[in-house]
């Protein structure tokens, strides 16, 4: 069994609430508190790459991100990020990596909310990682979508393919 490299670049399912600021902030990873929690039989490591809403994600920072993909051992990568731009970046690292296989997964709600479907998002995208073919792919909603080919719905709160 392949390792499997997590990468985090914040987004919704890194965020915590601070009372006294009344807002929600980007902070640590929440896949590490997620995935320790669970009997899990694969081997997988992560690093914390970025700590951004996606709506503050620039070309640069998703540069950062490729040099990191770039520079990792493992075949087999997931990418915690924010479901804004999560469409953007997906095709950027299907660009410039056509030789792994590249996972993109979010949460609409904070990972450490009871009703947030970031558990349900990793687990897809753990799988989804193991079982595709390289290039780069978006899962959420249950759903695997290949890069370049899949949208966010805004007003349904999901993602669909272009042609839905």
């Amino acid at each position: 069994m392949q390792a499997i490299k997590i990468l985090t670049t914040g987004g919704t399912i890194d965020k915590v609430y601070f009372d006294a600021k009344s807002t929600y902030e980007v902070g640590e990873p929440n896949i590490e508190r997620v995935l320790a929690e669970l009997p899990l039989t694969v081997d997988y490591s992560v690093k914390s790459i970025l700590r951004k809403d996606s709506l503050e994600i620039t070309p640069a920072d998703r540069n950062v991100l490729i040099a990191a993909v770039q520079d990792t051992e493992e075949k087999h990568i997931i990418v915690t990020h924010g479901t804004d731009t999560m469409v953007e970046t997906a095709k950027a690292l299907q660009e410039a990596i056509p030789d792994k296989t590249i996972v993109l997964t979010g949460a609409l709600e904070p990972a450490l909310f009871k009703t947030s479907d970031a558990m349900f998002n990793i687990g897809c995208a753990i799988a989804a990682v193991q079982a595709l073919p390289a290039g780069a792919y978006i899962t959420m909603n249950g759903r695997i979508f290949k890069s370049g080919n899949v949208v966010k719905n805004v007003e349904l709160g999901r993602f669909m393919t272009l042609s839905e």
